[in-house]
């Protein structure tokens, strides 16, 4: 494989960051900036590739059933970090000191794995590249509930690829659950058009994910996160009431049944471009309406409407996707109807406890 190399200068990149999120940019810098960046984009998948093949390596021995991918963080997910303020100032990232734009990820069967694998092979391991940054958020949850060990290296190589020197690649180790949690956040956010991973979403389900990130953490007899009850019964029981006010379960279950349907529409009617689910979680029903290429706008407009007439009612669920939506799903989230599944039964788990 022919591997995209450098043409850049990190200063080049930096400018590119600013323009990309300067409201005052022309088209014509805009173009010259995506240039820039897709470019700087692509270079990491080397390195990135790299990085992968040895921790699906070191995983396997750990955890014959380690769950390994990589990705390539999504261009709008980077020009929104850029455009990120912190305790109200003004951005400060710079696009060429991005630690996740190539990431890899390995999911293990619980905690005890995760350390060991952590532990043996890169705290303690031969690697030559530079460990520049490790984050322990299972240790330390952070305040949204998220929870997996974070590290950071500077690829190196003294003898080719030497063109990749100095790029930034983060590496994930997470437990099943931790992975679970994280999934399921994904999905909502896809679905309900919010941002709770950017702890921008909706209170109510940023305060449901929360308590149950604390509550899977009890499960692994880990720390639990900031701000959440201590006492079992107190935390479970205020989930059990989240869950019932924002009908998760059944809202869930109501997504992976639309996913289905949806996908067949997709295969029968391949002209069509457009679809708007309505979704009866409550009495299970589901209507689908297509739309061509050129209906886009009335696919809005019927989906605006339809909107209005369902605002409030939590029965209700209306969503408007692109044919491509259900094979986009699949490539961001391969096990989505088998984590979303898994995150339900050991969600219906603390529901039942008391």
């Amino acid at each position: 494989m022919e591997w995209i190399k450098p043409e850049h200068s990190k200063s080049e990149v930096n400018h590119a960051g600013d323009v990309l999120i300067n409201a005052d940019s022309s088209e014509e810098q805009l173009n010259e900036a995506r240039e820039i960046l897709e470019n700087w984009r692509a270079i990491h998948a080397y390195p990135m590739h790299i990085f992968k093949k040895r921790l699906k390596d070191k995983a396997l021995l750990v955890d014959k059933n380690a769950l390994v991918v990589q990705r390539l963080k999504r261009v709008p997910a980077i020009i929104k970090k850029l455009q990120r303020k912190y305790n109200g100032r003004p951005p400060t990232m710079k696009l060429s000191q991005m630690q996740d734009i190539g990431g890899c990820r390995s999911v293990l069967a619980n905690v005890s794995l995760v350390r060991q694998l952590c532990e043996q092979y890169y705290l303690k391991g031969d690697l030559k590249h530079k460990r520049v940054n490790m984050k322990d958020y299972i240790t330390n949850p952070k305040n949204d509930g998220y929870r997996s060990i974070h590290l950071i290296y500077k690829y190196f190589s003294d003898k080719g690829k030497k063109e990749y020197n100095g790029l930034l690649v983060e590496v994930q180790i997470r437990s099943k659950l931790q992975h679970l949690w994280a999934t399921a956040i994904e999905i909502v956010d896809f679905f309900t058009r919010q941002a709770i991973k950017s702890s921008e979403g909706q209170e109510e389900w940023m305060g449901f994910f929360r308590l149950v990130s604390s509550a899977f953490a009890k499960m692994e007899k880990c720390p639990s996160v900031p701000n959440t009850p201590n006492n079992e019964k107190e935390l479970y029981l205020e989930i059990k009431k989240r869950e019932a006010e924002l009908n998760v379960i059944t809202v869930m279950r109501g997504w992976m049944y639309a996913i289905k349907v949806f996908e067949q529409q997709v295969k029968q009617a391949p002209k069509m471009r457009y679809f708007l689910l309505e979704l009866d979680i409550v009495g299970e029903k589901l209507n689908i309406t297509s739309y061509k290429k050129d209906q886009e706008r009335q696919a809005i407009i019927d989906y605006a409407a339809s909107e209005k007439k369902n605002s409030g009612k939590r029965e209700y669920d209306v969503v408007l996707v692109g044919a491509d939506t259900s094979t986009d799903l699949k490539k961001a989230y391969p096990n989505y109807f088998v984590d979303s599944g898994d995150f339900l039964v050991n969600l219906k788990k603390i529901i039942d406890k008391y």
